[in-house]
């Protein structure tokens, strides 16, 4: 089993930034990619950027050039740098880590609230 507590949610203005931190405990040898998704009300959840163990890295293309992914091996733990936020990006954030075997664990979710 692999816990994720999610932090960093919050409102800000738009063009503000904002820093999501997941950390990732329990059985955390065997984790490959650890990645964030989100969900906007009414809208199915999505991919916004992912980070596998190899140091590869791959965004939503809402994401590309705004949001920064980035994982901490010691500490088992990957960021997500959001500037210039906009409304549209508010939404419920969630890490998500996939396992060698191909398991996925999911955080609870952290609000993200861009006001215009």
């Amino acid at each position: 089993q692999v816990q994720l507590v999610e932090s960093g949610g919050g409102l800000v203005q738009a063009g503000g930034s904002l820093r999501l931190s997941c950390a990732a405990s329990g059985s955390t040898f065997g984790i490959n990619d650890m990645a964030w998704y989100r969900q906007a009300p009414g809208k199915q959840r999505e991919l916004v950027a992912r980070a596998s163990r190899s140091g590869g890295t791959n965004y939503a293309d809402s994401a590309k050039g705004r949001f920064t992914i980035s994982r901490d091996y010691a500490k088992n733990t990957v960021y997500l740098q959001m500037n210039n936020l906009k409304p549209e990006d508010t939404a419920v954030y969630y890490c998500n880590v996939r396992m060698e075997t191909s398991l996925d664990y999911w955080g609870q979710g952290t609000q993200v609230t861009v006001s215009s």
